[in-house]
């Protein structure tokens, strides 16, 4: 024990001496495990550990893929779900509808996210109440009126009650109803992101739509279940045919695979973008360790010539390395932990399941603390190994600065410098085509003005305004409200129609012409407002007025993309068009009368992004807000200052129409609908961590190039000394550091380049709007060139400073 304390204070000694190499080396290992294991924690959390519910791998869901290939859910009625529970293939089904309610009772209403179940929900997901119960079969008897009952989810019951543990048992009141609460949920029950969960009566009748879950059960595949599905979905069709687009193609998607499929590919890139870190930062350590134990074989040999075992030399090298392995090892441990919440914090909104529990996973933690106390270890004791290999006596005489080392630690020291220039030119290559990607897109011209506007999201309440005239009328009183708020510029009605991502595909009819395949345009309901506040100009002919607005005018005014693509060199003010799903649904959609007739086209609007920021603008169709209204609408909302600081006036102004109309609790900017694109949060993330990852890396390939460089020099002291001795220029000295580190870097750059041009196919698909542009390489190339040129100047400079004299004398 003793000799062991001696070792660890003179390896505590060693570090002191060379600080600058201690803090590179920690620092080294840090980066490199930090990085891996938060970004692969990220990835357990999210796509591999994502779903905490019982058999949720084979959790369904119905959808259908159209000609083109697009693919969408349909809904169901209640005799479908029933239909549906009868197939062979499934263990069960669970039907389920989503609404906003309205909490009373309180001095303001408030607007809640409720979500509505079968009775067998909850048997179906198989997790425990935290406290109480959730309700059961019983509780919601197929076909009658269910208990008034509900069960809460985990973060409402502390947001809204303070984590309350008595909160079983007392009531809560929605829509001035009371309802008994059942139970508390486990933090990680958020399905469909509900606040509270309630019982569904299902409807016997054709009329109400329901979302369907389906289990599959165990041992029965895919195709199997499909299958069996495949009739009943035919004959759905022909039940629904507004639900189903024509020619079809029916498919079973395992929830877990739906959710997580956008983000799988960014996410293993990432860790594959870190393993590379990690390897770096090993391949960092190495290599100052094996220059550092080159610069001391004089002491090692002198250690031994005075009695020292090389089990003694073994056993100190091997403390030193432990002791530089593990603190860098401890540090990268508080590194994961800080990462981890920087990554989780900027993913995009809904790409990812919030019934992921983010947290550092243990076993990727252990592989890489192991693989970087191991390379520690390896290189660490690497020097004894090779001073067993000289005579003693001929490494005293010939002093440390003649000892240059073996061949195979030049070979080995070339081959590290080349590996990390390469993997770091690859890391490079894809940060350049990320950040470029996202520039293009934040680039690109949006066709309206996001700032000073924002989007109110106002929800009608269950079983209200199901006529037509009477929701119509509401709506209005809304918007007109609204507008009179002090610092409102203007305010306007889009009811599905903010944007970036706005509008639903909607298949058309040309008047008088026929289609060889099918059309479709983005349908958006809007008032004539809308383009006012969003300044998107008016190109030609007019829009609707106040008084067509009211009667629900069937007219219609279409972008440029529709013009172009639909009527090229043609007036489309003289035509109209047909859009023949516009029929009423009521309660959840109610139209004016003739809606699924003829719209005349009374207008051209410039084109605005419509399907995301970084997809062509599509087709659209405008419609006065009236022809189709849901149970819902949003006021788009132009201020003179700050949007958001006008919330609560906006709020009281609703509740001076409606008492009990709340709004939605997520009220955002468009600059925040924006943010919460997945193409920006993806893109913006990649970006942000591609280009740190590769900076990291580009720093600790150039620190491992200087440490080769800087201990040369220092062992060829005498041998400069002598040259210029006899006559040698500074500039062959220079020249002569310099080509010692050309090899290197030589090889590393043909090697990086070659991975770059192998995994660009790769590396464009999942950098998320990446680019396959040669410049890229080409300007990464030269930074490296720039960065290893720096790395090996500082050293070359120390060699022209040598003084013959001075270097002869020490030899």
């Amino acid at each position: 024990m003793q000799k062991l304390v001696q070792d660890v204070r003179f390896a505590f000694r060693q570090m002191g001496r060379t600080p600058a190499f201690s803090l590179t080396a920690i620092l080294s290992l840090a980066l490199g495990i930090g990085a891996t294991v938060s970004v692969f924690s990220v990835i357990y959390s999210a796509v591999l550990n994502a779903w905490p519910y019982a058999g949720f791998d084979r959790v369904c869901q119905i959808n259908t893929i159209n000609k083109s290939g697009d693919e969408g859910s349909p809904g169901f009625t209640g005799p479908q779900i029933r239909q549906m529970r009868q197939v062979n293939a499934l263990e069960d089904v669970v039907g389920f509808n989503r609404w906003d309610v309205v909490m009373t009772g309180n001095d303001v209403p408030e607007n809640i996210y409720a979500l509505y179940f079968t009775g067998n929900a909850f048997q179906y997901f198989g997790m425990p109440a935290l406290s109480g119960r959730y309700f059961l079969p019983s509780d919601a008897p197929d076909g009658q009126d269910p208990q008034p009952v509900t069960v809460l989810s985990y973060n409402f019951w502390r947001r809204h009650y303070n984590s309350d543990p008595n909160i079983v048992g007392k009531n809560i009141q929605l829509a001035h109803k009371d309802y008994t609460i059942l139970g508390v949920l486990p933090p990680r029950f958020t399905w469909g992101d509900g606040d509270i969960y309630l019982p569904l009566k299902m409807s016997q009748g054709p009329d109400e739509i329901y979302s369907a879950l389906l289990k599959l059960k165990p041992g029965v595949s895919i195709a199997a279940a499909e299958a069996q599905l495949r009739p009943l979905t035919q004959q759905f069709d022909k039940e629904k045919p507004d639900f189903y687009p024509p020619q079809f193609r029916m498919v079973l998607r395992k929830m877990g695979d739906f959710y997580v499929r956008d983000l799988r590919g960014t996410l293993y890139l990432l860790f594959g973008a870190v393993a590379l870190l990690l390897a770096i930062g090993c391949g960092n350590v190495s290599i100052l360790l094996l220059a550092r134990g080159t610069a001391r074989q004089h002491e090692l040999a002198v250690r031994s010539a005075v009695g020292a075992t090389r089990f003694r030399i073994v056993r100190q090298l091997l403390t030193e390395a432990l002791l530089l392995s593990l603190i860098g090892a401890g540090l990268g441990i508080v590194l994961a932990y800080r990462t981890l919440g920087f990554i989780v914090a900027r993913l995009p909104e809904f790409s990812f399941p919030h019934e992921a529990d983010f947290r550092v996973n243990l076993p990727v933690l252990l592989f890489s603390v192991s693989l970087a106390v191991l390379s520690g270890v390896l290189f660490g004791v690497f020097p004894a190994f090779e001073s067993a290999r000289r005579e003693i006596s001929h490494v005293i005489q010939s002093g440390t600065h003649r000892l240059a080392g073996s061949v195979r630690g030049k070979r080995m020291h070339t081959g590290l410098i080349a590996g990390q220039i390469a993997l770091t030119l690859l890391l490079l290559t894809a940060a350049g085509a990320a950040i470029q990607g996202f520039s293009r897109m934040m680039q690109r011209p949006l066709g309206y003005e996001p700032r000073h506007v924002m989007s109110v999201v106002i929800p009608v309440h269950e079983n209200t305004l199901s006529k037509w005239e009477d929701r119509s009328v509401y709506f209005t009183q809304l918007r007109e409200r609204v507008a009179t708020v002090p610092g409102v510029v203007a305010a306007g009605i889009s009811s599905n129609a903010t944007p970036p991502n706005n509008g639903w595909n909607q298949p058309f009819e040309i008047l008088g012409k026929g289609a060889a395949e099918q059309q479709e345009a983005r349908g958006n309901f809007v008032s004539s407002e809308y383009f006012n506040i969003l300044h998107i100009p008016l190109v030609e002919g007019r829009l609707w007025d106040q008084s067509e607005i009211s009667r629900g005018a069937t007219l219609a005014i279409v972008n440029q993309t529709f013009v172009r693509r639909y009527f090229p060199g043609e007036n489309v003010l003289s035509h109209s068009v047909r859009i023949p799903r516009l029929v009423s649904l009521p309660p959840y959609r109610v139209t004016a009368n003739g809606s699924d007739g003829w719209l005349q086209i009374i207008g051209v609007v410039g084109d605005a992004l419509n399907d995301g920021l970084d997809k062509p603008i599509q087709p659209a169709i405008y419609l006065p807000y009236t022809i189709s209204m849901f149970m819902g609408t949003q006021v788009l909302v132009r201020t003179r200052g700050e949007p958001l600081s006008l919330v609560h006036d906006i709020r009281r102004e609703i509740a001076a129409i409606n008492p009990d109309q709340q709004i939605d609790s997520d009220v955002r900017d468009l600059d925040g609908w924006i943010r919460r694109e997945p193409e920006f949060a993806v893109s913006r993330l990649i970006s942000i961590l591609f280009g740190a990852f590769s900076g990291l890396a580009l720093v600790l390939a150039g620190v491992g190039l200087y440490s080769v460089v800087s201990y040369s020099v220092v062992q060829r002291t005498g041998e400069f000394g002598i040259r210029m001795a006899l006559g040698a220029q500074r500039s062959d000295v220079l020249r002569s550091v310099v080509w010692s580190a050309i090899a290197s870097v030589g090889i590393g750059l043909a090697a990086g380049m070659t991975l770059s041009l192998g995994l660009d196919g790769l590396i464009t698909r999942w950098v998320h709007n990446g680019m396959r542009d040669p410049l890229i390489m080409l300007g990464v190339s030269f930074l490296v060139i720039v960065v290893a040129g720096l790395a090996c100047l500082v050293p070359a400079l120390r060699a022209l400073a040598v003084d013959p004299m001075t270097a002869l004398r020490c030899e």
